[in-house]
């Protein structure tokens, strides 16, 4: 029995059997040259809605199957009580419409305020899961299991919600029937003709003022361009501009303060240095600062949801620590943008020295498809995972062990 059909003839079943029948269809990815494709002068509403009724329920319910595999105790905190409350409320309000018409022009109408009524009550969803991870570690701390397990769904769960966004803004900005004045070539979020530089510019500049609110003083920045194309030809690319915003934000703050911090003293800060290169595959940013750098034990904790050490935002107030602090996700969460069409983020350090962080991007809108997490047996498999003994010998730290064992062998 198709989908539609089901739910025709079942059109007072329970949330949860909605969620479970949703979850067992897999989500439709979509390339950035479909979402341009079908954006264009030529796009049909009623096509956009008759797929976006479906596939943002089945979205919606796949991940939150993954959030019943989370541990008791944070499921029955506070905040991850609002959160599922939020998704159960979206996901039967998204459902009514599997009903209706989709040549009623009203109806049409109607379903693009409910996306634009669904993307803002999940405004705050990143925060209020933040939130609950503290609360769970405040009151019962962590082990290895717990931090894998929800290291493994948080980027699951956050990317879901990236991609659900990214379908909802689509549909609202292209059919509310008003143009974006600041930027009438934008294709709903999408820009087909994105100048890589000025956005790197502009996320610098962002920085750059906040951290000299905070600390009186910043970095410069020095950029090379390299177009494998054609030396003289501008970085464009078909991409999301306020995603690639967000990833170079993040990464600028974090360059400018570890240069601020290490270089204190100096009567000139070295400069963050900046290289994009297109190549025939790939658009590649690259971030380099002097800032000291950091052990290399420490790399894959700053991707860490529950490693974070930073201050929750509602501790924080007002004071002068907010515009550079946070729930110490802005790491890992950029890391999804950069993955979310293929791409990915990565950290080099040189303790002592200083930090790379390098944004790869497709550079063809064609290689440019959605990632997206599937419920599955093989996800479940990943929450069942126990904390086994390593297989590889960890460095003792007392050198007085290898005596004893050589007395005791002899």
């Amino acid at each position: 029995m198709k989908l539609t059909q089901f739910l025709l003839k079942n059109s007072s079943i329970p949330k949860q059997a909605l969620v479970d029948r949703f979850s067992k269809f897999s989500p439709s990815p979509l390339s950035m040259k479909q979402f341009i494709d079908f954006g264009s002068a030529n796009a049909c509403e009623k096509t956009s809605f008759v797929f976006l009724r479906q596939e943002l329920p089945v979205r919606l319910a796949n991940i939150m199957k993954e959030i019943d595999f989370l541990p008791d105790k944070l499921l029955s905190t506070p905040s991850l009580q609002l959160l599922q409350s939020w998704y159960a409320t979206s996901l039967m309000e998204l459902v009514g419409f599997l009903e209706k018409d989709p040549d009623n022009k009203t109806i049409l109408k109607k379903f693009t305020e409910t996306l634009v009524n669904v993307r803002n009550r999940h405004n705050n969803v990143v925060p209020t899961m933040a939130q609950g991870v503290v609360e769970y570690k405040e009151a019962f701390g962590s082990d290895p299991v717990t931090n894998q397990n929800v290291q493994y769904f948080l980027d699951r769960f956050y990317m879901s919600r990236i991609s659900t966004r990214m379908l909802m803004n689509q549909h609202s900005l292209i059919f509310d029937g008003s143009a974006n004045p600041a930027h009438p070539k934008h294709i709903g979020t999408i820009d087909p003709d994105c100048d890589v530089t000025e956005v790197v510019k502009d996320a610098f500049d962002s920085s750059k003022m906040l951290c000299e609110q905070y600390y009186l003083t910043s970095p410069e920045i020095d950029i090379t361009q390299v177009n494998a194309k054609g030396p003289d030809q501008p970085l464009r690319i078909v991409y999301v501009p306020s995603h690639l915003y967000h990833m170079l934000f993040e990464l600028f703050k974090n360059a400018m303060r570890a240069t601020v911090e290490t270089h204190e003293m100096a009567l000139h800060l070295p400069p963050v240095k900046v290289r994009v290169s297109l190549g025939s595959e790939d658009l590649t940013i690259k971030i380099s600062d002097r800032g000291g750098g950091v052990p290399l034990r420490k790399i894959e904790r700053l991707f860490s949801y529950m490693y974070s050490t930073a201050p929750s935002p509602v501790d924080i107030d007002n004071s002068r620590n907010a515009p550079l602090a946070g729930f110490g996700y802005g790491l890992p969460i950029s890391r999804l943008y950069a993955k979310y069409f293929q791409g990915d983020l990565q950290l080099y350090s040189m303790e002592g020295y200083g930090t790379s962080a390098v944004i790869y991007l497709k550079a063809l809108s064609s290689d440019s498809v959605e990632r997206l997490p599937v419920y599955n047996q093989s996800a479940i498999r990943h929450y069942q995972t126990s904390n086994e003994a390593d297989d590889w010998c960890m460095p003792s730290k007392d050198p007085k062990k290898l005596g004893k064992y050589e007395r005791r062998s002899q």
